[in-house]
């Protein structure tokens, strides 16, 4: 562990000691010096929006925003085919249907394919940030003005990063984060939800604690509540994510350096691959590599093989094929059947974006592993190298 993350780590130890010790442990329990409260004030500041309401995953910052949009029975939601499975499933727990879109050789959404899948029953769309790997936001917002969409970003594995000089989660009209192991900042499970528009984050909020009509600052005029649940983060979460944030811009500096090294290694390794296109090269902080030709999906397999490499195509539940629970189409009640309210039969059958199974199948992760320093890194580029492939790649990504 390098000296700014084990100072970091250290941080956060004495952080949920003094919570601990306060024994207060719920947000609305911990008077004036409410972790949860602090962290949200530091995520308005760093990624540069009016509000943030912290929640308990980033699955329940992507209901939440839903609900806080409005979103709801008979709509349809746009997400990418290649994404955790929370993104299809948050519009189904609203009542609202997914669409799949294609992902271009990005690995984020294809602007044209979602200019494509828009229909009149189409009412937001859910681009995601994906790898660290930015999404084209300018003409996924065009589409969307064009066609009334709300455009609510899944940024969970792009905490941090920058499309055009603005933070990824304040371009669009929410953005949701996901704080679980394998994110950039991470409390175990938590999330964040990040907007500018006061109405939606006043429905979110109302929705994300069942109580709110009790909670100084989250009140509103009775006709405006609606019931909510409970998605509250707890004191914990917010101390060890808050001294996180504040080294979050370092440990994206360490990853920017770690992929020029990879980089530069790059035109060396097996197969001849090259880099996925980033919309935001500057500030690029993720890196996957595509193998082109006839036998891309043979190379990228022998690939994945080396320590630190995944191929896309194997990281099953990240591949909408793969999405059990959203194929299967069963409703927890059937008189709450989303399908029911539908005007059409939406396509989640495995040929409904094939050329994302062509992406994936030829295309790898290779992890930039911020934590290590950076002479093991090299050592792991100049590995890279090697026609014997190195074991032992770990899933880098996981649920929001």
């Amino acid at each position: 562990m390098g000296l700014v993350a084990a100072a970091t780590t250290a941080r956060g130890m004495a952080a949920t000691v003094r919570v601990l010790g306060r024994g207060e442990l719920g947000r609305y329990s911990a008077g004036g010096v409410s972790e949860v409260a602090r962290l949200e004030r530091e995520l308005q500041d760093v990624i540069g929006v009016r509000h943030a309401l912290a929640v308990n995953s980033g699955t329940s910052a992507l209901v939440a925003a839903l609900v806080g949009a409005g979103v709801g029975p008979g709509d349809e939601v746009l997400v990418p085919a290649y994404t955790w499975v929370s993104t299809a499933a948050a519009p189904l727990a609203v009542g609202a249907v997914p669409v799949l879109v294609d992902v271009d050789a990005s690995l984020t959404m294809d602007p044209v394919d979602l200019a494509r899948k828009i229909t009149p029953q189409s009412r937001a769309v859910i681009p995601v940030h994906m790898q660290n790997l930015v999404c084209d936001m300018d003409p996924i917002m065009t589409a969307a003005a064009a066609n009334g969409l709300t455009v609510i970003e899944d940024a969970c594995q792009a905490i941090g990063l920058r499309y055009k000089g603005r933070r990824v989660g304040s371009i669009g009209h929410a953005g949701c984060f996901s704080f679980n192991q394998y994110k950039n900042i991470r409390s175990g499970e938590g999330g964040a939800l990040l907007t500018d528009d006061d109405r939606l984050f006043h429905r979110a909020a109302m929705y994300h604690d069942v109580g709110s009509y009790t909670r100084p600052g989250f009140a509103t005029d009775d006709a405006d509540l609606i019931v909510g649940v409970n998605l509250r983060m707890p004191e914990l979460s917010a101390a060890v994510l808050r001294p996180q944030l504040a080294t979050l811009d370092a440990q994206l500096l360490r990853r920017r350096r770690h992929r020029r090294i990879m980089l530069e290694t790059l035109p060396s390794w097996p197969g001849a691959p090259r880099p996925v296109p980033h919309h935001d090269p500057v500030s690029a902080a993720g890196l996957a590599v595509t193998f082109d030709g006839p036998d891309g999906d043979a190379d990228a397999i022998a690939f994945a093989d080396r320590r630190g490499v995944h191929r896309l195509a194997d990281t099953g539940r990240h591949v909408y094929t793969n999405w059990r629970s959203i194929r299967t189409r069963n409703p927890l009640h059937p008189r709450a059947d989303p399908y029911r309210d539908a005007v059409r039969d939406v396509d989640h059958g495995p040929d409904a974006c094939p050329a994302t199974l062509d992406v994936l199948a030829r295309t790898c992760v290779v992890d930039l592993a911020p934590e290590l320093p950076t002479p093991v890194v090299r050592l792991l580029a100049a590995r890279n190298r090697a026609a014997t492939p190195r074991p032992a790649p770990r899933p880098s990504v996981a649920a929001r």
